[in-house]
């Protein structure tokens, strides 16, 4: 007997303002795990408390040395007040001394259109950087809120 396949959708009517957020860290070498253990502890307590506003956090593997996340976060000021608080901040402080060995990347995309990107030391390209041209974030575009606004033309930085 053949099972069926049970086709779903989602009604996204009371998320207007839903924002995904997928993250990632590649190892460059395994001096990269001490970049994991620097985050991790902070990663487990985001996955055990949820901020307010995150409405989803999950795990994803892309290859042993490559790990990541998606989120779903209500609207952009819960990901932003998420962003400027602890262990979040403290991590981009110390963002240049661990990409030394791990590089790091996000990419946000807004139900309402716009979406942003941004790569730390990666040591190649993934995700919207391998079609998109770079664009520096420097500027208007130093913000993940700015690079979602200014829309298609500051998708790639």
């Amino acid at each position: 007997m053949q099972a069926s396949s049970k086709r779903q959708s989602v009604d996204l009517s009371n998320y207007p303002d839903l924002v995904m957020i997928m993250l990632g860290l590649r190892l460059k070498s395994w001096r990269g795990f001490s970049a994991l253990r620097q985050i991790g502890p902070g990663l487990n307590a985001v996955m055990r408390s949820y901020p307010e506003g995150l409405l989803l956090h999950e795990g994803l593997r892309f290859s042993l040395t490559h790990i990541g996340f998606r989120q779903y976060w209500r609207d952009l000021e819960a990901l932003e007040r998420f962003t400027r608080s602890e262990p979040h901040a403290e991590w981009w402080r110390k963002m240049r001394e661990l990409s030394a060995h791990a590089g790091f990347w996000h990419e946000t995309y807004h139900a309402r259109g716009g979406v942003e990107a941004v790569y730390v030391g990666m040591p190649e390209p993934v995700g919207l950087l391998r079609f998109a041209p770079e664009r520096p974030p420097v500027g208007s575009l130093m913000s993940a809120r700015s690079r979602i606004q200014g829309g298609a033309s500051a998708a790639a930085v």
